[in-house]
């Protein structure tokens, strides 16, 4: 994490109960306490030796309830989100929301400037204008020059509006910082949003409508008929949307939301593995362990055992 910004918390479940029992994904919350000024936002240089939470280092899988961004002063640097492999240049940025599962990489250094935000630090109106839970937009963006000057100017600008907590009152401080942020989140989302993947499945109702569906109902519906049905589109209709958006077919985005979930419930629970195919809408331990081995090429045991 940031060799100047020390992370913590008391680590939590997925609920924010701490009652899970081992039975819900580990989240690990935003140390609010730990910030200058106890603000919703942490800024500083990227760096080793600093971890989200003591229990959570950063080369394991681990799960946060906040946004990051960081910004690479240095590449290449590869990182893991939600079991996926980016590989980051310098002047690339990486954007993680909260819920998303991630790894640094043991094998790489970071160097540049990170920035963490509690969810609800801003205004609502903003975070729907900034795009903060756009999760079909990918994490990794590749601005050109004149965007990546710009960003450097703007989260160069937040940090010293961050790091000065003399010159305003607390309220003022805070205000300015959802200012300068704001600016900086603008700037990011217009970057995010100006890409052909990500017009084009902003634009595309019948997919966003079927994305949004299977968020719902993956772990107890894998039917692309019954979508299709729910919905009012025919079978047809909706393997074309779903084919331009994401180049594969509804089956296929079905499974790998279902493949997505089924990982982060092995690497994160104790769950018996029969446990975690019921939570994706598998009564039958066999059969799910063959669908998991079908589309990852390892069983769920396998699977298990490499993160542990």
């Amino acid at each position: 994490m940031a060799d100047e910004i020390t992370q913590g918390g008391d680590g939590g479940d997925e609920d924010g109960e701490g009652s899970g029992g081992g039975h819900a994904i580990r989240t690990f919350p935003f140390p609010v306490d730990l910030s200058l000024g106890g603000v919703g936002l942490q800024i500083g240089p990227l760096g080793t030796g600093r971890t989200w939470h003591a229990e959570a280092p950063l080369h394991r899988v681990h799960r946060i309830d906040f946004h990051v961004v960081m910004l690479f002063a240095a590449g290449p640097v590869q990182h893991m989100v939600d079991f996926t492999e980016y590989e980051a240049a310098a002047g690339d940025v990486l954007w993680i929301r909260p819920g998303q599962v991630h790894r640094f990489s043991r094998a790489h250094e970071y160097r540049g400037t990170v920035l963490t935000m509690q969810p609800g630090f801003l205004p609502r109106a903003t975070v729907e204008a900034t795009g903060l839970y756009r999760y079909d937009l990918p994490p990794l963006l590749h601005p050109d020059t004149a965007r990546r000057v710009a960003l450097e100017a703007a989260l160069a600008q937040l940090r010293r509006e961050y790091e000065d907590t003399d010159t305003l009152p607390l309220s003022l401080h805070t205000a300015v910082l959802r200012h300068s942020l704001t600016a900086f989140l603008l700037r990011l989302a217009h970057l995010a949003a100006s890409s052909a993947e990500a017009d084009r499945q902003q634009a595309d109702t019948t997919f966003t409508l079927f994305r949004d569906a299977v968020e719902q109902g993956f772990t107890t519906n894998h039917s692309v008929s019954a979508y299709a049905d729910a919905l009012g589109y025919s079978r047809r209709t909706l393997v074309r949307a779903v084919r331009a958006a994401t180049g594969r077919t509804p089956k296929g985005f079905i499974d790998r939301r279902v493949v997505l979930e089924a990982k982060r419930l092995l690497a994160h629970t104790e769950l018996p593995i029969g446990r975690v195919g019921v939570a994706v809408g598998f009564p039958d331990a066999a059969n799910f362990s063959k669908f998991f081995h079908l589309h990852t090429g390892q069983t769920p045991v396998a699977f298990r055992a490499e993160l542990r």
